[in-house]
């Protein structure tokens, strides 16, 4: 059984991550994009790989390859839902979401990794490209989580890099330099 994560995780806007290595501030928002979609590739490598079944869970309280990918996928969508709303909206709060109640809800461990993947490479392009329309006084827009964590645009950009770096990590292991 999955013990869902009720860690604030924002404090990885202030320092680098212990876990994945990320260090957020280094982050240029420029660079977003790019690492949104090496991200996404990295995903779909995984989940067209022989080197470990994706839908084994190395332990049964840990995600399967393929589960932390429907995640991943999921929070692509649920990112750019978000930013649109901060680059529409003024201080939106943003609606909850709870990604335990998801991965039960939509089966994660079932589905068919050669979709997720395909599901995975669209939905972090999309995010992309939305990341890169965003103009010089659009990274400071800003929105909130009902949990009173507030972000600006490029903020938001950084947590959501670390979000989807740190996930690879819990598969693979690889830390980031």
């Amino acid at each position: 059984m999955i013990i869902p994560d009720t860690k604030d995780w924002t404090w990885v806007l202030e320092r680098p991550c212990t876990g994945c290595g990320l260090d957020t501030a280094a982050v240029a928002r420029q660079d977003v994009a790019a690492m949104v979609r090496a991200n996404a590739a990295s995903w779909a490598d995984l989940l067209a790989g022989d080197a470990a079944p994706p839908r084994e869970r190395p332990r049964p309280d840990v995600w399967s390859p393929l589960e932390y990918a429907c995640h991943v996928r999921d929070v692509f969508s649920l990112f750019a839902i978000r930013l649109e709303l901060m680059l529409t909206q003024d201080d939106p709060v943003f609606p909850n979401w709870d990604q335990d109640e998801t991965a039960v809800a939509e089966d994660y461990g079932s589905q068919d990794p050669a979709r997720v993947g395909v599901e995975l490479a669209h939905r972090a392009e999309a995010l992309a490209r939305a990341f890169e329309r965003v103009d010089g006084a659009g990274w400071a827009r800003t929105g909130s989580r009902s949990d009173g964590a507030s972000f600006t645009v490029e903020s938001f950009a950084r947590y959501l890099v670390h979000d989807v770096v740190h996930h690879l990590h819990d598969v693979t292991g690889v830390t980031s330099e």
